[in-house]
């Protein structure tokens, strides 16, 4: 296969499955499975079409991230602030840091991810079942406590497959965030902690990059950063209304199918 079909499969994969609560990094590894798109060269690659995804968080996002930032937030108003986003991602980073290798060594590969989807999609039911009455209908209404609790599901994210989404998203359900404040806070968090962990996979992965893999690089990134900024914005309209349990049972079936294609 081309290295620019792979590229634009690959991207639109990425594009569709980072932010919903399905696991972008284990649709990748397994659609890469598949098409026989494997080793340093496409882990290096994965790096790349990650970063464009965060940069259509960007655009979509801009003018909150300026806020939290402090640029046009009004003085003395309650709001989303850079300690929010701190304590929300602290948790993850020191995990990640500290299991970094490991994670690489064991859990890349098509038999844990398998297990995660699955895993992960109970914790998907358990939350849209159990989730706590909303009291924070906005991300302006968000504790500095449920940040940090939200941050602590994060970490169940540091194995590939479970979805980085899905645990924040469940975790915010969980200790009262609404489904629409969830996910933008999920959306939000994503900015810092993917780019602090695609900028130290990149920085490991110089030796592996050559001019040649440009085109497929360059197609990979377009193809992610379009496709996300769509399905964000689709994303934040389409659970509301129908939850978490859809996607926990794609998840369910998704792990089935591969089952039989990539065990056998």
């Amino acid at each position: 296969m081309s290295d620019w079909l792979i590229g634009l499969i690959q991207g639109a994969v990425e594009g569709i499955t980072e932010f919903a609560p399905v696991s972008s990094t284990g649709h990748l590894i397994l659609v890469g499975h598949l098409l026989g798109f494997e080793g340093d060269r496409a882990s290096t690659f994965e790096i790349i079409i990650q970063l464009g995804s965060i940069l259509a968080v960007v655009v979509v996002f801009w003018k909150r991230l300026w806020s939290i930032l402090g640029v046009g937030r009004p003085k003395g108003q309650r709001s989303l602030n850079l300690l929010h986003v701190i304590l929300g991602m602290a948790p993850a980073v020191v995990l990640g840091l500290i299991l970094h290798d490991l994670i690489k060594e064991k859990l890349f590969g098509p038999y844990p991810v398998l297990i995660s989807l699955v895993i992960g999609g109970l914790l998907l039911l358990y939350a849209d079942r159990f989730a706590r009455r909303s009291r924070s209908e906005s991300l302006d209404e968000l504790t500095y406590k449920q940040a940090f609790i939200i941050g602590l599901f994060q970490c169940l994210s540091l194995w590939p497959g479970f979805s980085r989404s899905g645990s924040t998203i469940s975790g915010g359900l969980l200790v009262g965030a609404s489904r629409k404040t969830a996910a933008e806070f999920s959306f939000i968090l994503a900015v810092p902690i993917m780019i602090g962990a695609s900028g130290l996979d990149f920085v490991q992965s110089l030796d592996v990059l050559q001019k040649s893999d440009i085109p497929l690089f360059a197609v990979g990134f377009v193809t992610a950063f379009v496709v996300a900024m769509l399905v964000i914005v689709g994303f934040l309209k389409l659970i509301n209304r129908i939850g978490l349990a859809p996607f926990a049972y794609y998840r369910f079936a998704l792990a089935i199918l591969f089952y039989f294609l990539v065990m056998f």
